[in-house]
């Protein structure tokens, strides 16, 4: 597991201030107005660290954007990396068959339960939607798409679609075949109390969205196994299985989408292997390559597989299957898995659940709490009825204040609405994992001030 780092030696000529003045005069910021934003500079990272120009030392606990699921600038990867480098060719063309596409293909189908066996390379987990989308509707002949409110897929035109989340307002209108519908645990609707009650209800209610829409239109349901951004929400017991169940009965593919959740997040390799249930595309990116550079991929079954083995698959991009990305795959699969850093994220748990616990008990504006393996959430509100303290698509000046206070005390996280996120790398040890919550502890006094009643 990781070590704490001895303070680093400067890097840039340039100050935290220079390098912030100098980025937002001549680049844009995903999701912000750029005018008012406050980014932190970061020069280097190192383990669960990460170090401002300055030497400020900062706690990565969202493992940047819940992908650097390995921890920052693994020796054994760099040096990987830096082989690649010095290799024969950093660079062919996707028509191009290479000796690491033949071994990591190979590789991930040895990794993968079930039979999904083969692999489309991306860049990203957005493209990789994005062909899961066209995959699905050229094997099926269908063109509708279902997907769920509470989601997101990706920034990309089609994923942004299938997303349910606010961010989709301002992309749309959008292309044509995409259907949104509830989750079995929408954010104030309830399917039930319980478990089999959710269940049960929502698949009921999921059929009959089927009915209305012709369950000959459509090609596919996309999930994220675990919702990411919109909650951290792991489904209810049985609803993955049941879910596979039924769109069997109408010949709709499963897709799950492990963007985010899949590589170790959860304390499996793979998040469906927790929920009895198999897709027949299973999407991916983040984690993959711990984000050292970029990477995605589409994995289907065998006989989506065969389909395009007699039939053509309209999708490709210039840097699809990467040689140096691929590379720096392998490298990281191979130190996830002789680390067991699979088995540290589902130990955690336990850890992480219990500090959450603990932050309840003590702080009225914790409304809730949820973690599966290492991949955690803790809600916040503004009154003892339950109240989330921000709205949909909005924040909340407490958790303004909040946020610049884990700034002030070297916590690198980020909160989504009322949501406070917590996907340290999967490298962090107990020690570490503590001295993150204690900070959120000690900040958590600024949003009970803002409770009412």
């Amino acid at each position: 597991m990781s070590e704490q780092p001895s303070e680093p030696p400067r890097i840039s000529a340039m100050d935290s201030r220079t390098i912030v003045e100098l980025c937002k005069q001549h680049t844009m910021w995903s999701w912000s107005k750029s005018g008012p934003l406050q980014p932190l500079a970061f020069e280097r990272a190192e383990g669960v660290y990460l170090y401002t120009p300055e030497g400020k030392r900062y706690l990565d606990f969202n493992s940047q954007l819940m992908s650097v699921n390995i921890g920052h600038s693994h020796p054994k990867v760099l040096a990987r990396m830096k082989d690649a480098i010095d290799g024969h060719m950093l660079f062919a063309a996707p028509s191009a068959a290479t000796p690491v596409r033949a071994r990591l293909g190979q590789r991930l189908a040895e990794l993968v339960p079930g039979d999904i066996n083969s692999f489309f390379f991306t860049l990203g987990g957005a493209e990789a939607n994005e062909n899961a989308i066209k995959a699905a509707r050229l094997y099926t002949g269908r063109h509708k798409i279902l997907s769920r409110y509470r989601s997101y897929h990706g920034a990309t035109h089609a994923a942004m679609q299938m997303t349910g989340d606010p961010r989709r307002w301002a992309n749309e209108p959008g292309a044509s075949g995409f259907v949104r519908v509830m989750d079995p645990i929408p954010y104030d609707f309830s399917f039930g109390n319980t478990d089999a009650e959710r269940t049960a209800n929502h698949l009921r209610y999921l059929e009959e969205i089927i009915q209305y829409e012709g369950p000959h239109t459509i090609a596919a349901m996309f999930v994220e196994t675990v919702i990411g951004t919109n909650g951290i929400q792991p489904p209810p017991e049985g609803w993955l299985a049941g879910l596979r169940a039924l769109l069997d009965k109408y010949g709709i593919l499963l897709v799950c989408d492990e963007v985010m959740c899949g590589f170790g997040r959860t304390g499996k390799l793979f998040a469906f292997e927790h929920f009895g249930a198999q897709p027949d595309i299973l999407t991916m990116a983040k984690g993959l390559t711990s984000s050292y550079v970029p990477l995605g991929a589409m994995g289907v079954t065998d006989k989506i597989a065969a389909h395009f083995r007699d039939n053509v698959f309209w999708g490709g991009l210039t840097y699809n299957a990467h040689p140096f990305c691929l590379a720096v795959a392998e490298a990281v699969l191979d130190v996830m898995l002789e680390e067991d850093m699979v088995g540290n994220a589902a130990r955690m748990q336990h850890v992480m659940l219990a500090e959450m616990a603990a932050l309840k008990a003590r702080h009225p504006s914790v409304r809730d709490f949820r973690a599966i393996g290492l991949f955690g959430a803790i809600e916040l509100q503004k009154d003892r009825q339950g109240t989330r303290m921000a709205p949909y698509n909005g924040s909340h000046p407490a958790i303004d204040r909040m946020m610049a206070f884990f700034k002030q005390e070297g916590l690198f996280t980020i909160s989504h609405w009322w949501t406070l996120m917590c996907n340290p790398p999967l490298s962090i040890t107990e020690a570490e994992l503590r001295e993150g919550f204690a900070i959120i502890d000690r900040g958590l006094a600024i949003t009970d001030e803002a409770v009412e009643g």
